[in-house]
């Protein structure tokens, strides 16, 4: 898959029309039930001692992912 590198606002239409279609909320995820990934749970640490909260013990890719953009939300780091 090419990646479209034009600046025209058709062209980033098209972009965000094919990232809505191809993606699926954390709940509806075919492995979202799986164990959290090293690379979420890393970045999850991260965020976590930037929002001043402790992370659950365990945690599937679904829950992560929430978290992840719920915490990348309240981080004074992260521009939205």
């Amino acid at each position: 898959m090419s990646q479209n590198t034009s600046n025209s606002p058709a062209a980033a239409a098209d972009d965000e029309a094919v990232a809505a279609s191809t993606t699926k909320p954390p709940e509806e995820w075919v492995t979202g039930d799986e164990p959290a990934t090293g690379a979420q749970l890393s970045y999850l640490q991260t965020l976590a001692r930037e929002v001043d909260e402790e992370l659950p013990e365990s945690l599937t890719k679904a829950h992560a992912s929430e978290l992840i953009d719920e915490y990348r939300q309240r981080s004074p780091r992260v521009e939205s």
